[in-house]
């Protein structure tokens, strides 16, 4: 089997279920999502196997969760079974609470940097951003229901596990986080949840 076909070498692609040019917002939207796949598993190169063992866990299930979405972005059948749920939502948010205990308390924004594996987390925050921002625009511009809301909801809250993960990275590895010098104090509870709340 040959690698390349050449049938995209006039602009097109095709998706589950049809063909659409290389530059549609949906796949626009996953490409995005493939991307930050990638840069999570660049990351996972950098993490040493017992120092991070959780880490590397949540980050080969967001690598699986990653092609679901991307997968039903790509889907656009008559009849659609998407694979994402609120699931894996659910569980992310656990794991966020679980790691912004473990670092120090966070009063101003960060650099994004430190230790090379906290650097690509950070890469990967940005470029789960940007998926979110394309999912956004695909939703707006697609029919109601033409798009599973999951994804968007999923991207959301993967940057911001992303952002503790990093964290967690770089209090393991004691490589202090850098403060935005010219910043003011803007989290609350040193960036924790606050537990008073539902």
């Amino acid at each position: 089997m040959n690698l390349y076909t050449r049938t995209g070498d006039k602009g097109k692609t095709s998706i589950i279920g049809g063909r659409v040019d290389k530059d549609d917002l949906r796949v626009e939207a996953y490409g995005t999502i493939d991307e930050l796949n990638s840069f999570i598993g660049k990351a996972m190169t950098e993490l040493d196997k017992e120092t991070f063992q959780d880490i590397l866990q949540d980050l080969e299930n967001i690598q699986n969760e990653l092609f679901d979405c991307g997968g039903d972005l790509a889907n656009v059948m008559k009849e659609r079974h998407y694979k994402m749920t609120d699931e894996p939502i659910e569980e992310m948010e656990k794991r966020i609470d679980l790691l912004m205990d473990e670092p120090p308390l966070l009063e101003k924004f960060i650099l994004p940097g430190g230790s090379p594996a906290a650097a690509t987390l950070h890469i990967a925050r940005t470029i789960a951003r940007r998926a979110e921002r394309q999912t956004v625009t695909l939703l707006k511009n697609a029919k109601e229901g033409d798009v599973p809301t999951v994804v968007q909801r999923y991207l959301n809250r993967l940057s911001d596990y992303l952002f503790a993960a990093a964290r967690v990275v770089n209090s393991r590895l004691n490589v202090a986080d850098i403060e935005y010098i010219r910043g003011a104090k803007v989290f609350r509870n040193g960036g924790r949840k606050d537990k008073t709340k539902d």
